[in-house]
């Protein structure tokens, strides 16, 4: 298993160099590869000056949220925000888009109703709320776009191929509230958002939770699929879709593989199978399954191993953290979840092993890909055109970069976080990767999209067009 998932440093910069290829291929022409590298049509990211009271909805998981954010109008000054978070009962995510609106939108009502009279917000004043929506979006301007699939076990047929604004704001007349959907976004996006409206550095965003995705700043003229693209900014920000991203470079197993041929998307998300926290539990089980069918040392085969999913992401970083002298943590979890009783502590000790590799190789992996963004944008140190070391001879400075993270397999998982940070100083060297900061956003999907519902708020001329 180790081998099979080995990830040295020669081959994580082949991955580093296949995500900026990929990227490459995807922003030269539609579908021209497993990266969708779709336009946002964010052109200006908020910088600290918006002002007022916005609100937002996030939806992309097994929980949503409302929240509602007060801006202050100087850079960093988030006067205070409120949440609210739920989580979508399961059956709403595979009924009727109606019915899950409905629900989303009677949570919101309630949240703006709890206000009081005493709110700054008269109800005359009609609502700018920013929309996460975590999903692959086509967007078709700041705040509309066309569901592309679902994603993360989300099956609501009625809604592929419509216009998710649109879905959200009939349920919003229809429960008679005035508020605008001033900004649909992916969470990467309201991640970048956010880091940006703290630290104009922030170059791109990471998201590694039960998903895993990414979003960047690019230049508009490096948009080739889009002839006649405007923005005021010279840039756009691009949301990647990087789980679907594909390289025979990926350290693959025959566990991958049997994840994926179970799995709802067969053939698709291949890098998201390998690195996120929806699945890295059940890579594990999967080999704990092998070896209690080809050996004896896990004692019989329990049903429960049989079971896909049964081994959440949280319980294997559970066993993984597991520091007592004689592991009784793993030992506690292999009993209570997988209903197998009295393992031997050398087993326990090799259990905690494979969880440790399944951890290693996707932490690697995805430091690779964070890479491959900063190469694509010339923020590698690797000189070229675009570098980001600023003029002047070969003692040329990098340029501080910044790079936000989110998500619970990053911020919870210490191992993760560790494993990460220590390959993206292998892959880059000292020398560049002190520049490069990884920065935690706390909650940017969700504020950022109140963020990036004041900066497109104003009633400026859309700023991006197609000519």
């Amino acid at each position: 298993l180790e081998q099979a998932c080995s990830t040295s440093v020669g081959r994580l910069r082949q991955v580093v160099d296949a995500m900026a290829v990929e990227m490459h291929a995807g922003l030269a022409s539609e579908g021209g590869s497993k990266l969708k590298m779709l336009l946002t049509f964010v052109d200006n990211l908020p910088n600290g000056s918006e002002e007022g009271t916005y609100y937002a909805l996030d939806l992309g998981g097994t929980n949503f949220r409302v929240l509602r954010v007060q801006l202050g109008g100087r850079r960093s000054t988030i006067l205070g925000h409120d949440v609210d978070q739920q989580p979508i009962p399961q059956y709403l995510m595979t009924s009727r888009s109606e019915e899950l609106f409905d629900f989303v939108v009677s949570s919101l009502k309630q949240f703006i109703e709890r206000e009081g009279e005493d709110s700054e917000l008269s109800s005359a004043k009609r609502r700018e709320l920013g929309f996460t929506f975590s999903f692959p979006v086509k967007q078709t301007s700041v705040s509309s776009g066309i569901l592309i699939k679902w994603t993360k076990r989300f099956a609501i047929e009625d809604m592929v191929g419509r216009d998710v604004s649109e879905c959200l704001q009939q349920a919003i007349y229809k429960r008679g509230l005035d508020v605008r959907v001033a900004a649909l976004i992916n969470d990467t996006v309201g991640t970048l958002a956010f880091g940006h409206y703290h630290d104009e550095d922030t170059v791109a965003a990471v998201i590694i939770g039960t998903g895993t995705n990414a979003c960047y700043l690019e230049r508009t003229d490096a948009i080739i699929k889009c002839q006649g693209l405007l923005t005021n900014s010279g840039g756009m920000v691009v949301n990647m879709e990087w789980g679907n991203f594909w390289s025979s470079h990926l350290p693959r197993t025959s566990y991958d593989i049997d994840l994926d041929a179970d799995s709802p998307n067969p053939n698709d998300q291949g890098y998201e199978k390998m690195i996120s926290g929806m699945y890295l539990g059940d890579i594990v089980r999967r080999v704990i399954l092998k070896m209690s069918q080809e050996s004896d040392i896990v004692g019989p085969v329990s049903s429960k191993l049989s079971v896909p999913f049964i081994l959440s992401t949280p319980w294997m970083a559970a066993m993984h953290k597991d520091d007592t002298p004689d592991l009784s943590e793993v030992a506690r979890i292999l009993k209570d979840i997988l209903e197998i009783p009295d393992v031997p502590l050398k087993v326990r000790k090799l259990i905690v092993k494979v969880c440790d590799v399944v951890t290693y190789r996707a932490a690697r992996l995805a430091a690779a890909g964070i890479v491959g963004i900063l190469k694509k944008i010339g923020r590698d140190g690797s000189g070229g055109i675009t570098s980001g070391r600023s003029r002047g001879g070969s003692h040329s400075k990098m340029r501080r970069t910044v790079v936000a993270i989110e998500g619970g397999l990053y911020t919870n998982y210490s191992m993760f976080r560790e494993y990460l940070n220590e390959a993206l100083t292998e892959i880059l060297g000292e020398d560049i990767s002190q520049h490069v900061i990884l920065k935690v956003t706390e909650d940017g999907s969700g504020i950022g999209a109140a963020l990036l519902a004041a900066s497109h708020s104003a009633p400026s001329v859309d700023s991006v067009r197609l000519l």
